[in-house]
């Protein structure tokens, strides 16, 4: 049994198993009441300046009011609060050398242990902020930004979006425990 063969799907299996969490961290307004936020609406200026396809930026705004809608806020035109986004890529190349080469020689032993082989791959790493500004105020007063690795199949990538925003929002309001 060649052993390359063996372990070239281990570590493959490693790069997606690594890929798959969400770093998130959130910053807020230790002043602010969270509690008299009841309803919300996007705030376009900066939404318009998100760097992301018009596509993804309505999976995105679709995952946020989703997420929002389950924590009892309401969508409104004269909201307490306003929800823009940011976002950031990044690419990633990650080599993973093997040092387990294994095969037939020549000279004098037909089997060696040869230097292995080095697998690489690459990967889009994406950033999302949601940033909360209290609309009275025109003020930040919440921050959430979650990362991990994108998706580029549709199905998978819509699925990703999902998962970092509610990620992000399931650290709101601040103080609350996160939900499993």
């Amino acid at each position: 049994m060649n052993l390359k063969k063996l372990f070239a799907p281990l570590a493959f299996l490693l790069v997606l198993t690594s890929c798959s969490s969400v770093r998130v961290a959130t910053d807020y307004d230790r002043e602010v009441d969270f509690t008299k936020y009841r309803s919300f609406a996007f705030y376009k200026p900066g939404i318009d300046k998100a760097d992301v396809s018009d596509l993804d930026k309505k999976r995105i705004l679709r995952a946020i009011e989703r997420e929002l809608l389950a924590k009892g806020f309401t969508k409104s035109q004269e909201p307490d609060m306003l929800v823009s986004i940011f976002t950031k890529t990044e690419e990633n190349v990650n080599i993973y050398q093997n040092n387990f080469g294994y095969g037939y020689g020549w000279g004098w032993n037909p089997w060696y242990w040869g230097a292995g082989y080095n697998t690489v791959s690459r990967t889009t790493e994406g950033t999302l902020y949601i940033d909360l500004i209290d609309a009275d105020q025109n003020e930040l007063v919440w921050q959430g930004m979650g990362s991990g690795a994108l998706a580029m199949d549709m199905e998978d990538k819509i699925e990703r979006i999902n998962e970092i925003v509610k990620e992000i929002l399931d650290r709101y309001p601040p103080g609350e425990k996160k939900k499993k």
